[in-house]
């Protein structure tokens, strides 16, 4: 069902599509937790339930996303005016919380007064700075979106509210004052009050208390006999608070018959209006934070792909001179690409090498570039075809508190199981140093039963680790799995070049031996350098 123009949405083509993104799903809670662990609230400067939100398995609703982030590429000064939008809706979405059921009839007057006063501001600005661009778009999401301003701004309706708000607006805006008759008993105390005008000019504080004791009434009608006192000085809540509802009162016995005409307007023509655009409001603070995280990286020199998007089933994931475009924002200097790719020869891989040698980088930017296309983004690649996940599973080093009753190593596997719990085949797994708790021994046992089980799983997925003995175990796990249909795992490797790190990951089983031989050899500890030594020091 093709979506209502009241539901006008960037991100979502269809009423279903939209209608989903509401439905509760318990696999939300994996998706935040990846987000956080990955980084990308930081780097998208969003709440992680917020990017967790919008990440969607649809390849028609990725699609439809992507047609909208190239339209704001290709018009950049389309975001500018929608983020300025944001605070505005901001102030509308207070306006109603303000104004509602617990608002007197006069503050409900002068909210909605406010509330329409900005929601012209805001179609003035869209038709400013958005229709006039309005031929550039081939999205359908920024067409209809600017199809639906030009029908809002040129509508008799628009006229007659800014002829009314012109009119109703004044009247508020010119109050300063209320003159108010209040009727002593013989005790002279208040016996009741009313208001006997509403003044565009504000009172003045009177002289000293001589001038009360002369009843002098001549220094002009808007300057107190006395000086003025504040209104909730020495009261308390519920004094105050009747106080407010008299002076709302007066306003709205004043401007009673305004007051309903006014309401009517506003609920026919501006709180439906405005119902679409405070909807949208999250879409487009989360489109205009991603356009400007896009810009930092374009800046940063990273090549952004939009990525070919194909069938779940296939479970594809090929990039080309892939970047982690966290680490690209955090540090300076050359940035070093790698090309990347599930297969049926590597559905899972196992990525071993020195410490700091990019394999954490590398686990990461594959969790990056999954996200970030099933938001609807480019990623930061050469060339990109992706296969939606269902969900994004993260097992990275924590602080949690669980150790305290657990242990790290408890605490570890309890998160792993937790992880086996929701995995599909479509899911993608990502383990960064996992089980690096415990002994060597140890640890490479547990890591080639969780690994099996991965395999077992059909899911696609990286783990990077320390555990040089579980590398090359990697084929009897497969030769396990074979016969009941795992999926193939393999090798993958942060090579060294001329004893250095490259930050280069190469497919092949890595020798566990090289690096520490060589980072012997560089600082004089191979056994052949350790007998030079020595033997220079007994003079021989």
């Amino acid at each position: 069902m093709e979506i209502s123009k009241s539901d006008i949405s960037l991100l979502y083509p269809n009423q279903e599509s939209l209608s989903e993104k509401y439905l509760s799903d318990s696999s939300s809670e994996y998706r935040r937790a990846a987000v956080t662990q990955l980084e990308l609230d930081v780097m998208f400067d969003m709440p992680s339930d917020m990017i967790a939100d919008f990440f969607t398995t649809d390849r028609e609703v990725i699609k439809y996303r992507q047609e909208t982030f190239s339209d704001l590429a290709q018009v950049p000064e389309i975001c500018d005016v929608l983020r300025r939008m944001i605070p505005m809706l901001q102030d509308i979405a207070e306006l109603r919380r303000m104004g509602g059921d617990f608002s007197s009839e006069g503050e409900g007057y002068l909210y909605s007064v406010a509330e329409a006063e900005i929601y012209i501001s805001v179609l003035d600005m869209l038709r400013e700075g958005l229709l006039p661009h309005a031929e550039k778009f081939s999205s359908r999401a920024m067409s209809a979106f600017a199809d639906r301003i030009r029908e809002l701004t040129e509508s008799d309706d628009a006229k007659e509210l800014n002829e009314r708000l012109s009119e109703l607006g004044s009247k508020v805006r010119e109050i300063r004052s209320v003159t108010i008759g209040v009727n002593l008993d013989s005790r002279l105390k208040p016996e009741d009050a009313g208001v006997l005008s509403i003044n565009n000019q504000r009172f003045k504080s009177g002289e000293l208390l001589d001038r009360i004791l002369r009843l002098d009434f001549k220094s002009g009608e808007m300057t107190c006999i006395a000086p003025l006192t504040p209104l909730r000085k020495n009261q308390s809540e519920n004094e105050q608070t009747a106080m407010s509802n008299a002076f709302s009162s007066a306003i709205a016995n004043v401007f009673h018959s305004s007051v309903r005409q006014w309401k009517k307007i506003v609920q026919a023509y501006v709180l439906d209006n405005t119902d679409f655009l405070l909807r949208m409001m999250p879409e487009i603070e989360f489109v205009t934070k991603s356009v400007k995280l896009l810009t930092r990286l374009k800046d940063r020199g990273c090549n952004l792909t939009t990525p070919e998007i194909c069938a779940a089933e296939d479970k594809r994931f090929e990039a080309d001179s892939l970047i982690n475009p966290v680490i690209a924002l955090k540090v300076e200097g050359e940035l070093v690409p790698n090309d990347f790719a599930f297969d049926d020869n590597g559905m899972i891989f196992v990525i071993t090498g020195p410490n700091r040698g990019g394999k954490s980088v590398i686990t990461c930017a594959v969790g990056h570039a999954f996200i970030m296309a099933q938001l609807g983004l480019p990623v930061c690649a050469d060339k990109a075809a992706i296969s939606p996940c269902d969900n994004v599973f993260t097992h990275f080093p924590t602080g949690s508190e669980d150790t305290v009753d657990k242990g790290r190593l408890g605490e570890e596997c309890a998160r792993l199981n937790e992880i086996f719990v929701g995995v599909t085949d479509k899911s993608l797994v990502l383990l960064d140093e996992s089980l690096s708790s415990t002994g060597s021994f140890e640890g490479s046992y547990i890591a080639a039963e969780v690994l099996a089980g991965f395999s077992m799983a059909g899911c696609r997925g990286i783990f990077s680790t320390h555990l040089h003995d579980l590398a090359a175990s990697v084929p009897s796990i497969n030769e396990r799995c074979a016969a009941t249909g795992g999926v193939k795992i393999d090798n993958l490797s942060a090579d060294i070049a001329d004893g250095k790190r490259s930050f280069r990951i190469v497919r092949r089983t890595p020798d566990g031996k090289s690096y520490a031989r060589d980072i012997a050899e560089k600082y004089g500890l191979s056994f052949e350098n350790i007998t030079q030594t020595l033997n220079r020091k007994k003079g021989l």
